[in-house]
């Protein structure tokens, strides 16, 4: 069933942020777009993608009491980020999400590019539908 693959349940709004930019305006990203996650751009000292988390917030900053302000998203980010593709089954997803013990994926294109965000929160709205048979596809 075509509604059954990640493409059919990500968020494509995807914001990027450059590895450099402090943390603060990381939070500030997430907070505006009402979002738990931002992605790391490539650049040239940062060949591969990154992530920064709601968790990475909690757990970096926030408990290991750091400065949002003085602190790099390089330096809290996970980096290279694990991606899925568009073509994926969400219970192929659902079950790496588990296995990584993460919260969110990035989805990627053929090229590599990311093009959209699958996490846990999608996963409530997926549940739902799947117990109507997804004959209520305006769940999303």
């Amino acid at each position: 069933m075509k509604l059954l693959t990640v493409k059919n349940w990500m968020k494509d709004l995807v914001i990027f942020i450059d590895p450099d930019a402090s943390v603060n305006e990381g939070l500030s990203l997430m907070r505006h777009r009402y979002l738990n996650s931002v992605i790391v751009n490539k650049t040239p000292t940062n060949p591969e993608y990154g992530i920064v988390t709601s968790i990475d917030i909690c757990d970096k900053i926030v408990a290991q009491k750091n400065d949002p302000s003085k602190t790099k998203i390089r330096e809290i980010m996970v980096s290279p980020v694990v991606t899925v593709p568009t073509d994926m089954k969400v219970s192929e997803c659902a079950a790496l999400m588990k296995k990584l013990r993460v919260h969110h994926l990035p989805v990627a294109d053929d090229q590599g590019m990311i093009v959209g965000m699958i996490s846990a929160t999608d996963f409530l709205v997926i549940a739902e539908a799947m117990g109507t048979n997804f004959e209520e596809r305006s769940l999303h």
